[in-house]
C-alpha cells in the first residue's frame, strides 16, 4: 500500500515569492531569512492555496477556487487570487483542497497505551490536522497524554477520557485483560473532576463494552461513563461488538449528542439482526440524535454490514480510522484510504468528505469550528490527489472490494502553517 508520486509531482508544488523553503514539519515561522527579505514588501495574505478543486461541504462549494490564509485563518476564497498578493504560493492544480481532515477517533498515546502510535506521520502528514483519541487515557493517566502528546504534537490533539482511571494501559497481546474487569477502576467522580480540570481538550467520555474488556458488567461500566458524562456536561462514545449485553439494552442508556463507534462491524453486537437488517433501536436512537461513527480499527468494520446498511438507506455521521498500531500497516492505513472505501461503496466525494470535515466538527463542542474553510474559520487545509485505477480494499475480516479510485494525502496546513507530508516533500525551490 505504499505510494511512491511520479517525479514531475514533485516539483513546482510551492512557490515562494521571496526566498527559498524547505517544509519539514510545521515551520515555526516558515524562515527567519525569509521574512529577513521580504521585510520591505507588504503582502496582503501570508499564503495562497491556488488552482485546485476545492470541495467544502460546509459551504456546498465544489469548484476551482483560490484560497488565501493570513495568520491562522482563512482570510478569502475566490475565482481567483494574485499570487503577487502572498508571501507563499501553493500551486494545488489538478488536486482536491478540502478543509483540513478530522479524525474521531484515533490512539495516539505512544508508549502508554500498548496500540498507539506517534499522531504526525499518519495524521496531520496525511491530512488530519485535528483528531480525537478514543480513550488511550484515563483519569490517572491523562496528564500525561496532555503533556506528552496533546501540548508537543503538530496534529491538533483532544480526547476522549476512558472512564477507568488506568486508561487503555492493560490489554495488550501478552496480556488480554481489560481495563473494566474491576469496576473498581470506573471512577466517576474523578473522571468528572478530570474533565472539569481539562476543558479545553477533553471532549467527552469513552467507554468499551467487549466481554475482555468489560466483562459481564459492561452495562454497569457504561452507566458510570454516562454518570461521569453528564456529570460534565458532555457525551459518551460507546465500542460496540462482542459485548456481554445486547445492541438494544446498550442503546437503552444514550442519549442525544453521544456516539456508537464501531457501527458497521461484522458479528454480533452490531446493528444487523441475524437477517440482516438493521435492529429498529438503532434507528430510533439515530433519529434521535445518537451519531454512527466508523471506526474502522482492526476487527471494526465489514464492508459487508456496510453494504447492508447503505442499502437500507443508513450512512454513519463520521469516517473514523480507529488508527493504533495493528491496523496501520493494513488494512487501515490512513483515514484517507478509509474514505476511498466509502467511495467505493457509492458515497459521492462530497457525501464522504462531509463525513471527515463538518460532520465531525458538530460532534463535540471543542470542534465547533474546525472542518470549514469559511473567512475567518481556522486554516485548516489538506491537499490531495486522486489515483485513478484497481485498488484492493480489504476491510477488518480480511474480506476484499476492488475500488476505482484512492485519495492520497499531498500535503496538510494546520492554522496557516504547510507541513510537508511523505508523499509529496515539499522541496527547495
Amino acid at each position: 500500500m505504499h505510494y511512491h508520486p511520479p517525479p514531475h509531482s514533485r516539483r513546482r508544488f510551492l512557490r515562494v515569492s521571496a526566498g527559498p523553503l524547505l517544509a519539514c514539519g510545521i515551520a515555526e515561522s516558515f524562515s527567519d531569512s525569509l521574512y529577513a527579505q521580504a521585510r520591505n514588501r507588504s503582502y496582503r495574505y501570508d499564503l495562497v492555496v491556488k488552482g485546485g478543486r476545492v470541495v467544502d461541504p460546509s459551504q456546498g462549494i465544489d469548484g476551482q477556487r483560490d484560497v488565501a490564509i493570513s495568520g491562522t485563518k482563512i482570510a478569502r476564497i475566490a475565482d481567483t487570487i494574485p499570487e503577487s498578493d502572498a508571501l507563499h504560493v501553493v500551486n494545488a492544480s489538478g488536486r482536491i483542497v478540502t478543509p483540513g481532515w478530522i479524525d474521531i477517533h484515533v490512539h495516539v498515546y505512544d508508549g502508554v497505551a500498548p496500540l498507539a502510535i506517534p499522531a504526525d506521520p499518519s495524521c496531520v502528514a496525511k491530512g488530519v490536522t485535528t483528531v480525537v483519541d478514543a480513550g488511550s487515557a484515563g483519569a490517572h493517566t491523562f496528564p500525561g497524554l496532555r503533556k506528552q502528546v496533546i501540548e508537543v504534537a503538530d496534529t491538533r490533539v483532544l480526547a476522549l477520557l476512558n472512564i477507568s482511571v488506568v486508561g487503555q494501559s492493560t490489554l495488550s497481546q501478552d496480556n488480554p485483560w481489560g481495563e473494566l474487569l474491576d469496576l473498581r477502576y470506573a471512577n466517576v467522580d474523578l473522571a468528572a473532576r478530570t474533565i472539569e480540570r481539562n476543558r479545553d481538550v477533553i471532549v467527552g467520555v469513552k467507554v468499551r463494552l467487549t466481554q475482555n474488556i468489560a466483562g459481564d458488567h459492561d452495562l454497569e461500566a457504561l452507566r458510570r461513563a454516562r454518570q461521569a458524562a453528564d456529570a460534565a456536561g458532555v457525551p459518551v462514545m460507546v465500542h460496540i461488538g462482542g459485548s456481554h449485553s445486547s445492541i438494544q439494552d446498550i442503546l437503552k442508556l444514550l442519549k442525544k449528542g453521544d456516539v456508537i463507534t464501531h457501527s458497521f462491524r461484522g458479528g454480533e453486537g452490531g446493528i444487523l439482526d441475524a437477517q440482516g437488517v438493521i435492529h429498529d433501536e438503532v434507528l430510533e436512537a439515530v433519529a434521535n440524535g445518537v451519531h454512527l461513527d466508523i471506526g474502522h480499527g482492526a476487527g471494526s468494520f465489514a464492508f459487508d454490514t456496510a453494504e447492508k446498511a447503505l442499502e437500507q438507506g443508513l450512512l454513519p455521521g463520521t469516517i473514523s480510522s480507529d488508527l493504533h498500531q495493528f491496523n496501520v500497516h493494513g488494512p487501515v492505513f490512513d483515514l484517507a484510504t478509509t474514505v476511498s472505501k466509502f467511495l467505493h461503496l457509492g458515497l459521492s466525494l462530497d457525501d464522504a468528505l462531509r463525513r471527515v470535515t463538518v460532520n465531525p466538527s458538530e460532534v463535540f463542542g471543542a470542534l465547533n469550528g474546525l472542518g470549514t474553510l469559511r473567512e475567518g474559520a481556522e486554516a485548516d487545509i489538506a491537499v490531495l490527489e486522486t489515483e485513478e485505477g484497481r485498488f484492493q480494499l480489504t476491510d477488518a475480516l480480511g474480506q476484499t472490494r476492488v475500488g476505482r479510485r484512492m485519495l492520497r494525502p499531498v500535503a496538510s496546513i494546520k492554522a496557516g502553517k504547510l507541513y510537508g507530508s511523505a508523499s509529496i516533500p515539499v522541496e527547495r525551490l
